[in-house]
């Protein structure tokens, strides 16, 4: 993995490229970002520049000894730690590290869902073990075989529980030239006594255009899909990337069409739209209801005064403008609370023929008898 191949995250890369130029690497860093973000493959690209044989101004040389096996995973001062789901208390991280190495060079873009699917896991619960610790201290505990640097990259710290603090001696003092990468998206939930020693890297949130220019040079998307996609996605390529993977049509049209649906309270053409809307997809449901929780939002800037910060095509702008007009932020709030329930339990395999019924029952009362929530109870305004 090199720097060139990530999306975005100029400032974050040139800043690792100067840490290594002027001989400030620290022996424990934490890269610390949202899903989708790209920490990972940035923690795996500043590994291997660590380690290049040949190293460019700007990034490792790509063909180098050292750069080839790290494009495999497989160089021998590189090591990994990650959560998975033990079937044995003597099970590590090396027990899975193959389906590791095939999940990582086919999406970069990891998330624990993507991973836990790649192990088969189902329900059960991701940690990282004490017997992976120990793992870890042993592989720690010699000279690099090849490279100037031991590298172990752990990712998603958060699934180290009390057994983590078996790592702290050799976090703080590491065999030399031994670097921990770290690489998480809560701060919050990692233990404080491994927070402490580290250096924190913040990793910031993939902006629009990165994602959008992504997805027509890179996956052959129309500007108007690439621009609904990175809309959707809000910063996380891991979301565009699965978005990808289902119907492109537009969910602009759609929700603009329930709206005017419920405002018409056109009791007859809802059940028809809810009867289709029932059969698109859990996925494409989801996609569906986040697209118009994150155009009312828009609209919400719009009518506030705020346009220059608002992010849509023209056409769907001129939408959001005649929108605003006819709608106040306390209607569209309740309708975005209304989509974000949803949401939530069509994740959860609600039936979404009830779903959508309801759903579309309270816009109307909202649009038309301009209802809005106190506490948990609706009361006209």
């Amino acid at each position: 993995m090199r720097f060139q191949d990530i999306i975005g995250q100029e400032a974050t890369k040139q800043r690792l490229v100067t840490s290594v130029k002027e001989n400030r690497v620290s022996h424990a860093q934490l890269f610390l970002g949202p899903e989708g973000s790209g920490s990972l493959a940035l923690a795996v690209a500043y590994a291997q520049y660590l380690s290049c044989e040949d190293k460019q101004p700007e990034d490792s040389c790509g063909v180098c000894s050292s750069c080839r096996k790290y494009q495999k995973l497989m160089h021998p001062d590189l090591h990994f730690s990650y959560p998975f789901f033990a079937k044995h208390k003597d099970d590590t991280a090396l027990t899975f590290i193959e389906q590791w190495r095939d999940a990582f060079i086919n999406n970069p873009y990891l998330s624990l869902d993507i991973w836990r699917g790649y192990l088969e896991a189902e329900n059960k619960q991701a940690n990282i073990n004490i017997a992976e610790c120990h793992q870890i201290i042993k592989k720690l505990s010699f000279k690099p075989f090849e490279s100037a640097y031991k590298i172990l990259i752990l990712w998603l710290p958060e699934y180290l529980d009390k057994e983590g603090n078996a790592l702290l001696k050799v976090i703080e003092e590491p065999q030399p030239n031994t670097l921990f990468l770290l690489v998480a998206q809560n701060q919050d939930q990692i233990l404080n006594t491994i927070l402490s020693r580290t250096q924190l890297i913040k990793v910031p949130c993939l902006n629009y255009e990165d994602i959008k220019t992504h997805l027509i040079n890179n996956h052959n998307q129309t500007e108007t899909a690439a621009s609904e996609i990175a809309y959707l996605s809000n910063g996380n390529m891991t979301e565009a990337l699965a978005m990808l993977q289902h119907d492109t049509k537009s969910y602009h049209a759609l929700f603009v069409q329930w709206l005017r649906l419920c405002f018409s309270n056109k009791g007859l053409e809802v059940l028809k739209f809810v009867d289709s809307t029932a059969k698109m997809g859990r996925e494409n449901q989801k996609n569906f209801l986040r697209y118009g929780t994150s155009f009312l939002r828009e609209c919400c800037l719009l009518r506030s005064g705020a346009e220059r910060i608002v992010k849509l095509p023209e056409q769907e702008m001129e939408t959001a403008r005649k929108m605003s007009a006819v709608m106040d932020i306390a209607q569209a709030q309740t309708i975005i609370n209304e989509l974000e329930k949803a949401h939530y339990h069509i994740e959860r395999n609600a039936n979404p023929k009830i779903l959508f019924l309801d759903v579309s029952l309270q816009i109307i009362k909202v649009l038309n008898l301009k209802i809005v929530p106190a506490g948990n109870h609706y009361i006209p305004n």
